[in-house]
């Protein structure tokens, strides 16, 4: 006799096996009748149905998370409210109250959990293989104005070819803001929770990086920083306590990522990047500078035979009781008991094998269907990138992300007073811009602030305005700006103001300083002074910058006597301050 029909949600959705249960909600798997197609189908408890807040906010919660389109986020399909009567739902193994379901992609693998149980801390090449998804799929959350509330390994799944994808949107927010939520919601999610979200229950998306950093450690470690008897002590732990360095436990993490983990969960939300895009180009830049290696993400261990769904799905009924004789595992997944499976009647395995001969039809029209669905991909959207995010940057990394975007990018060099020099400061087109494959694009590298150019003295005016304008200054010319010198032409640049090799804001004016050309000569031509009383000669002589010295001709000499020579002569040509031997009588 064959099996009763399996649950049928909404006319459209068949329910099969359970695949996980966990405080708020069962997972099973499920069948698109209309699209015939696998999915997901998540019933949420009966406790929550019942709650007309909670049922609002669950429709809200629903449609927003429906917006995201991102490889690294679990697609979500659809939602709805299935009210069983006692009548056709009874026959399908429906409960007898409301019911809340929201369909989803199912992927085909494991969660994150499971990685971490069969593997422990899996060293920082695959948590990065990991994070990056993470964080991706976070980041355009954010982007959308949404928080997640509760990043943590349950809520990432990894399918068995390496795809990684953050799931459960919104559901914690529903609850949180109905009446439905409790202390007993928080217990299995406190290990993962801000400091922000303990003390007051406020989120945003820097309480999503937190979580992502108490993740990253996690991956790093194998296990979360903070465990406890109670959700309490776990709790108090987060508000009065600095995460460790994830180094403490593995020996093997650098003291980059060590930094990195601690300004992901700072205590103060305003000291954490500001989003998970932010924390993500901090991961690029750390992974650049470690030059870590690029590995597929850990795909979990493959279930046990007796695990797998290979037995059509009995009738059950969806309820909270649904679990009754189920023995929980850990993390909250609860393992059904299956029915046994004898095989299945001598007519079935006939008409099996007839099955065997069109399935294989069916897999090459299937193949077929799939070249022409990828070539129209490639004519239509799988010929376009997206510009990626490079401010901030090293000139390799933003090499390294162009080429993994399918871009070509053209250096060039500009001073920049707030970017540190060799970080790209500016790209051409803006980021999240839509190329197409292969395409060029303009990356401005920072030179620094700029420094005031070395002109030579001498320079001409537009000479040394030309250096001062190639170097991104202003120069600026003025009538008072003028130096005596002998040595410089008049009208000729003797100096800059700034001074030469001295670092200024871009833009900022620099004059330039030019000759009057009305120096005194270095050296004079001694006048003739003999004839004249000694201090009238001094006199003189002092007025031309020279000095004076008497010798007296006679033992006994006169005061102020006369002078009757003079050393050197009259018209020698002699240095300023020189001394000038004068004979007196």
């Amino acid at each position: 006799m064959n099996a009763p029909p399996a649950a049928l949600l909404d006319a459209r959705y068949r329910v099969g096996p359970l695949l996980a249960r966990g405080g708020m909600s069962a997972v099973y798997r499920g069948t698109d009748i209309r699209l015939d197609r696998p999915v997901a189908i998540k019933v949420m408890e009966p406790r929550l149905a019942a709650d007309p807040a909670f049922r609002a906010r669950f429709e809200r919660e629903a449609r927003s998370a429906a917006r995201i389109d991102h490889p690294a986020v679990v697609d979500v399909h659809d939602q709805g409210e299935h009210v069983s009567d006692t009548g056709h739902d009874s026959a399908l193994g429906l409960g007898d109250g409301p019911l809340l379901f929201l369909v989803m992609e199912l992927v085909e693998g494991g969660t994150l959990r499971d990685v971490l149980r069969a593997r422990g801390a899996l060293g920082v090449p695959a948590a990065f293989a990991v994070m990056e998804p993470v964080l991706a799929g976070l980041a355009e959350a954010h982007r959308l104005g949404m928080v997640h509330r509760d990043v943590k390994p349950e809520n990432v799944l990894i399918s068995r070819t390496g795809e990684v994808k953050v799931a459960d949107f919104g559901l914690v927010t529903a609850a949180a803001q109905s009446r439905a939520s409790s202390a007993g919601m928080i217990m299995g999610t406190v290990a993962y929770l801000s400091p922000e979200q303990v003390a007051t229950g406020a989120a945003d998306a820097r309480s999503d990086v937190y979580a992502a950093g108490i993740l990253l450690y996690e991956l790093l470690t194998g296990a979360p920083p903070y465990t406890g008897d109670t959700a309490i002590s776990v709790a108090y732990r987060h508000v009065n306590s600095d995460v460790p360095p994830p180094s403490q436990i593995a020996g093997d993490v650098p003291p980059e990522l060590d930094a990195l983990v601690l300004r992901a969960t700072r205590r103060d939300p305003a000291a954490r990047p500001a989003d998970a895009a932010a924390l993500l180009a901090e991961l690029h830049r750390v992974a650049v500078r470690l030059d870590v290696p690029r590995v597929p993400p850990p795909v979990p261990p493959a279930r046990p035979v007796e695990d797998q769904d290979t037995v059509p799905a009995a009738p059950r009924r969806l309820t909270s009781g649904a679990a009754t004789g189920a023995h929980a595992g850990p993390g909250g997944t609860r393992a059904m008991p299956r029915p046994v499976d004898d095989g299945p009647p001598p007519h079935l395995r006939a008409r099996r094998r007839s099955r065997r001969v069109f399935a294989v039809w069916i897999a090459i029209v299937l193949v077929l269907a799939m070249l022409v669905g990828v070539s129209a991909w490639w004519l239509g959207s799988g010929r376009w990138t997206a510009m990626p995010r490079l401010v901030g940057l090293e000139e390799s990394a933003a090499q390294r992300v162009l080429a993994d975007a399918d871009l070509v990018g053209r250096l060039t060099e500009a001073h920049h007073d707030d970017v540190d020099a060799g970080l790209v400061s500016a790209t051409d087109p803006p980021p999240d811009a839509r190329l197409l494959r292969g395409s060029t694009v303009t990356v401005t590298v920072s030179s620094g602030r700029p420094t005031v150019p070395d002109v030579a003295p001498g320079t001409s005016v537009a000479a040394a305005e030309q250096a001062i304008r190639e170097a991104g200054l202003t120069p600026v010319r003025s009538s008072e700006a003028t130096e005596d010198s002998d040595s410089v032409p008049e009208g000729a640049v003797v100096r800059t103001d700034p001074e030469a090799g001295e670092e200024v804001a871009t833009g900022e004016p620099v004059t330039i300083v030019v000759s009057s050309g009305e120096g005194e000569p270095e050296t004079v031509r001694v006048p003739m002074v003999i004839g004249e009383d000694y201090e009238d000669a001094a006199d003189i002589l002092e007025e031309l910058d020279l000095e004076a010295e008497e010798e007296t001709a006679f033992l006994i000499g006169r005061e102020n006597g006369r002078v009757i020579g003079q050393d050197p002569p009259a018209g020698a040509t002699v240095d300023r301050g020189t001394t000038i031997h004068l004979s007196t009588v």
